[in-house]
């Protein structure tokens, strides 16, 4: 049972379509990934607009996968990112984020068997 993402989205505007369920996920794990390795450079060179660009990027995968507190995290990283805040104070964030994208990832290659 997935713990980290929720696909009720996903089936709700597919109309319960498996195939494109799938082809959901394969994006998932193809593109966050690269946006959350950016972010944490971004992040490291308090380079602002790369950390909003890859924050904004993955919102969308994050809300149709379900992932309310991934969502919630990388709203305050975008937010942060917006007003140029202290690079300390959004280190725990980030670091919790990913925690939940790779638990994430996990449970997706897990549960749709994806290697």
């Amino acid at each position: 049972m997935a713990l980290q993402y929720n696909l009720p989205k996903v089936y709700e505007i597919s109309e319960n379509d498996i195939d494109f369920a799938y082809q959901i996920v394969n994006l998932f794990l193809e593109e966050v990934p690269a946006e959350i390795k950016s972010m944490k450079v971004g992040i490291e060179e308090k380079d602002f607009t790369r950390v909003y660009t890859s924050a904004h990027k993955i919102k969308p995968s994050l809300d149709l996968l379900g992932m309310d507190l991934a969502y919630d995290e990388n709203i305050e990283i975008m937010s942060w990112a917006k007003s140029q805040g202290k690079r300390k104070e959004i280190k725990d964030t980030y670091k919790s984020l990913r925690e939940r994208i790779n638990l994430a990832i996990k449970e997706l290659k897990k549960d749709f068997k994806l290697a």
